[in-house]
């Protein structure tokens, strides 16, 4: 199964739009800011899940703080990250994921791509795909073995 993960666009939703059509995922997610831009995936690509969740810079959400998407046999954790301060650091994203039994947590906010381990957990921000002098989204592959393989790539 291939996820194709996105953050941070900011209204600028063309870069996120043309990613898809490039790399034909079975599953999208939407990490927030703006979690309205989530439903111009939703109409461009009504034969794909959507998973999304708000940001700090939604007025007015229509989408949940955090959820749980299945990737596979795999469980991640996806939020904006704001709500877990990761700005200052990822260990309560990591230790909420963990409590939450998923092995995976997404998040944007920081505008940042970044991919670490963390007491097991494997922490994703795909960056910002909207916003920034480089704008960046990740593919998140789940593998036979039970693994994830992620690639982040350049809109």
């Amino acid at each position: 199964m291939k996820a194709a993960v996105f953050s941070d666009t900011h209204h600028n939703n063309q870069p996120m739009l043309e990613a898809v059509r490039r790399c034909r995922p079975d599953l999208l997610i939407h990490l927030g800011d703006h979690d309205r831009d989530a439903l111009e995936l939703a109409h461009a690509f009504p034969e794909l899940p959507l998973y999304s969740v708000c940001g700090n810079c939604d007025m007015a959400p229509i989408a949940p703080l955090a959820d749980i998407v299945p990737l596979g046999e795999v469980k991640a954790l996806i939020c904006h990250g704001h709500s877990y301060g990761v700005d200052l650091g990822l260990d309560r994203l990591a230790y909420a994921a963990r409590e939450r039994g998923c092995a995976v947590a997404m998040f944007g906010h920081t505008h940042q791509a970044t991919q670490r381990m963390i007491g097991g957990v494997q922490l994703i921000n795909p960056g910002a795909a909207g916003r920034g002098h480089r704008l960046t989204w990740a593919l998140v592959e789940t593998l036979p073995n039970g693994g994830i393989a992620v690639s982040i790539n350049e809109c």
